[in-house]
């Protein structure tokens, strides 16, 4: 749907829950369709989750159901693919479906993408999450932004106005980032003093971020959690989910 609306988001495939279902049971012939799939993508890949449910107005499953980064082999692949459909039988996974609501067994899709390497990376909510005004919220790490999403550093904030007027520019501690290695997987590698206490998104990438939230809303509607990527003045969006944080 992104790249349909021409947004700038990384192409790749999206595997139905019968698919991902032949591929856990390991079927001869979806796995050879899904071999050839992954010979014709510029590696290396992500593998998300898309599980049937997982991301509406009332639910999000962001951190619940793994994502895996920087596959290269197919070995991997099937692999990672294994590793994101048991995430959903987690017992945190199992407990947000309870609290919600959500019953029966769940039903994984999978999203295979291909990996956008960022310089710094982090998450746009279009609305903020915790009040509900309205205005962007902007957190923003080096590297790959799952540091952000797990909560392992103290990104930089930023607030916009409904107009793209910076309201707000604090900056965080970065001292870890998550970069890709070159046979596979990810590690945390720790950023210079000087480096993690630095601003990390001008006035020109917050306008460009403005934008894209423009953009996505004009998509998908208001009220949006956004996962972006940005390198050499390239901005990419990785993510998009309806807020499902209130207070």
């Amino acid at each position: 749907m992104a790249l349909r609306a021409g947004l700038d988001a990384p192409t790749g495939y999206a595997l139905s829950f019968e698919w991902v279902e032949a591929v856990v049971r390991k079927d001869t012939t979806v796995l050879a369709h899904l071999e050839a799939a992954f010979a014709r993508m510029r590696k290396p890949i992500a593998v998300r989750s898309s599980a049937i449910g997982e991301d509406s107005e009332e639910a999000s499953f962001a951190g619940q159901h793994a994502t895996i980064l920087n596959v290269m082999t197919i070995d991997q692949l099937i692999t990672a693919i294994d590793e994101v459909v048991h995430s959903a039988l987690s017992l945190s996974a199992a407990s947000y479906r309870e609290k919600l609501g959500v019953v029966g067994s769940p039903s994984m899709g999978i999203v295979l993408q291909e990996l956008f390497n960022p310089e710094s990376a982090g998450v746009m909510f279009t609305r903020n999450p915790l009040n509900g005004a309205q205005e962007r919220v902007i957190e923003a790490a080096w590297g790959l932004g799952e540091v952000v999403v797990a909560g392992l550093v103290i990104p930089d904030y930023y607030r916009l106005s409904p107009a793209g007027e910076i309201l707000e520019c604090r900056m965080g501690d970065k001292d870890i980032a998550m970069r890709l290695l070159p046979g596979g997987g990810t590690e945390e590698i720790e950023v210079p003093v000087d480096k993690a206490n630095r601003r990390i998104l001008d006035d020109d990438d917050l306008q460009n971020l403005h934008q894209m939230a423009l953009r996505c809303e004009t998509v998908y509607g208001p009220d949006l959690d956004t996962e972006w990527g940005l390198a050499a003045d390239r901005l990419v969006l990785l993510q998009c989910r309806a807020i499902t944080t209130r207070s």
